[in-house]
């Protein structure tokens, strides 16, 4: 004998109900919470640096005092470049022992981007950095020794933009310079640094 058609329909919406029923209730068929993704985010991931050069080389002797470019610098193992803030104790920073700041680097390509993407140009010495590079993933040194140079180095955590950078520039490059403001690094023999010398990875 066939099914009464009304009968049969009466089963199937109180099964759809109960079905939704046991859908709500049940955690694993909720649907599942989308991961963000980040586009072009420039930390480190183990991979190879690449070799680079050196473009730029700029210190200062003070504080707050401008940079100025030299063509070649001596470099003096833990530290820093002969004359720069740093190395005589006169740095914004230099009352921290906590961080090491031997030598600063900078990709030349970051300041590219930052002038493309957020319509900000900076001259390579007013990121504050000592050396500027082009060719290698500078986040990628973090923790690992390299050369700039006859000058054996060790990159020991990101430069990232800070508020004193701002203020002093006095535009807005705290959150576009993020991760990609550059790399500090302690120098582990003497030598000397200069414009087109090359930067290679170590270890």
């Amino acid at each position: 004998m066939s099914e009464c058609p009304v009968h049969a329909a009466g089963v199937a919406a109180r099964t759809s109900r109960a079905f939704v029923r046991m859908v709500r209730v049940t955690p694993d068929a909720r649907p599942p919470t989308p991961t963000p993704v980040i586009d072009s985010d420039p930390i480190a991931t183990g991979g190879d640096p690449g070799r680079g050069l050196v473009e730029a080389i700029h210190v200062t002797a003070a504080a707050s005092e401008p940079m100025h470019g030299v063509r070649r610098i001596r470099a003096i193992a833990g530290l820093g470049l002969d004359g720069d803030r740093y190395a005589t104790g006169a740095g914004h920073y230099s009352a921290d022992p906590k961080v090491d700041r031997h030598v600063t680097l900078i990709e030349a390509e970051e300041i590219e981007s930052l002038a493309d993407h957020a319509g900000i140009t900076l001259a390579p010495g007013e990121t504050r950095r000592n050396v500027t590079t082009r060719g290698i993933r500078l986040n990628e040194l973090v923790g690992r020794r390299f050369r700039i140079g006859t000058v054996e180095c060790e990159g020991t955590r990101l430069c990232e933009p800070c508020q004193y950078l701002q203020d002093m520039l006095g535009r807005p490059v705290l959150a576009p310079l993020v991760h990609r403001a550059g790399l500090r690094a302690r120098i582990l023999s003497d030598g000397q640094i200069g414009i087109g010398d090359e930067v290679v990875v170590l270890d």
